[in-house]
């Protein structure tokens, strides 16, 4: 799989390529140099990701790393997955790793397209409360893991997510 060669977007929908499918306890990263997919690390005991996770191709972050998407689906896919998401909006938030400086780390949150339960989803605001409360305290758990810190900052809607990835587009070709 050449991912340099997949468009962040496919007509009005975003492209995400799962690194990590919803209830996994492992974490699974894409390793560009080797082309595979590698198993990263394993969560703590009882916790696991509440929705697939994967990156937007093409893309490049604060962190350095392909912008960062919680996919919402009614179960999970397997890694190297594209899925054509509707994007609804975006928890931006700081991360900072002990005795460094906190950089943004926004996480977007998609519902696959294909999604039956949430096809009439269209913003985070539709979303439960506990679900949204539920998906904030995962990457405050999740970071604080990991020895970082993870401080939500505010939930903000689509043209803030379309924002931030037209941004973080390299070459910034966003649609």
């Amino acid at each position: 799989m050449n991912v340099s060669k997949i468009n962040p977007y496919d007509k009005d929908l975003t492209n995400v390529l799962i690194e990590t499918p919803k209830c996994s306890q492992n974490k699974y990263a894409y390793d560009p140099d080797r082309d595979v997919f590698c198993l990263k690390k394993t969560l703590p005991l009882g916790m696991m990701f509440p929705f697939d996770f994967g990156f937007i191709p093409g893309t490049k972050g604060e962190d350095g790393d392909p912008l960062d998407v919680l996919v919402i689906l009614e179960g999970p896919v397997y890694p190297g997955c594209i899925i054509p998401c509707r994007l609804l909006g975006v928890l931006e938030a700081r991360q900072q790793e002990k005795g460094e400086k906190a950089i943004r780390n926004d996480r977007l949150v998609a519902v696959a397209d294909c999604s039956v339960i949430y096809r009439s989803v269209t913003k985070i605001k539709e979303l439960s409360e506990s679900m949204v409360a539920e998906i904030e305290r995962f990457f405050i758990d999740y970071n604080k893991a990991e020895g970082r810190v993870f401080k939500p900052l505010r939930w903000a809607g689509i043209k803030a997510a379309e924002k931030i990835i037209a941004k973080g587009t390299v070459g910034n070709n966003p649609k």
